[in-house]
């Protein structure tokens, strides 16, 4: 009875269904057997056009990665209690103390005469030393190409060194809760490098991240290269 109710097309007019192959009408936008539509492309070449550019997202290169500030927290804690005792020393009466210390009283007076003076300078000078670890730190650069990590570094005098992929022998990263917390992390290279045995990315933001491409990269260069690392 179905083949009654469905009578199979001429075969001047007919085409083969992509899907099922089914014979149906030359014209038809729609398989009337499978019930996919045939003005789209189909599914499996779709797919392999989705999948190809997947792969080229998951490796923007070159991925460029710089030392996050939170690295000079221990120094912007020893600034803090820096300016603290300027502070004192300008505003505060120290004397007293001075004489407990049996310090001759000629020095004691010249102190107070130039107390601020002297705490000015001693807050200046911490805050120059702090903005030129500032300025060292954003100095810093990493470049992250398919073949090397090249690291730039340097203020007055610009330094590069680089270390091949396929030289990375292992890899371990450490996050602790500040870092989890502000998303950055240390990432620590061992190398056969002579240069840079162990080779470390301080405080970076996305470290996950960095470190997914990197171990992808070097396991790539192995392959290519054919290098196997002896433990």
């Amino acid at each position: 009875m179905e083949e009654n109710q469905h009578p199979e097309p001429s075969g001047h007019n007919t085409k083969q269904c992509p899907y099922c192959a089914e014979t149906i009408l030359a014209a038809a936008i729609k398989c009337r057997y499978c019930g996919e539509f045939l003005n789209k492309p189909l599914r499996k070449e779709e797919e392999k056009k989705h999948e190809q550019p997947k792969e080229e997202q998951k490796l923007p290169l070159p991925l460029e990665a710089s030392p996050s500030l939170w690295l000079l927290t221990g120094s912007f804690i020893k600034i803090t209690i820096v300016l603290t005792v300027a502070f004192l020393i300008c505003f505060l009466k120290v004397e007293p103390f001075l004489r407990n210390l049996k310090i001759p009283e000629a020095m004691i007076q010249a102190f107070d005469k130039y107390k601020i003076i002297i705490g000015i300078s001693v807050a200046l000078a911490a805050v120059i030393v702090f903005l030129i670890k500032i300025l060292r730190l954003k100095s810093i650069t990493y470049k992250i190409t398919a073949d090397r990590i090249e690291w730039t570094r340097g203020l007055f005098e610009r330094h590069v060194d680089n270390i091949d992929m396929f030289r990375i022998v292992d890899m371990k990263m450490h996050r602790n809760l500040l870092d989890i917390l502000i998303g950055i992390g240390s990432i620590t290279l061992i190398t056969s490098d002579k240069t840079h045995p162990q080779f470390k990315f301080a405080k970076v933001r996305r470290s996950k991240y960095l470190y997914d491409i990197i171990k992808k990269l070097s396991l790539d260069s192995d392959k290519k290269r054919g290098v196997i690392h002896l433990e």
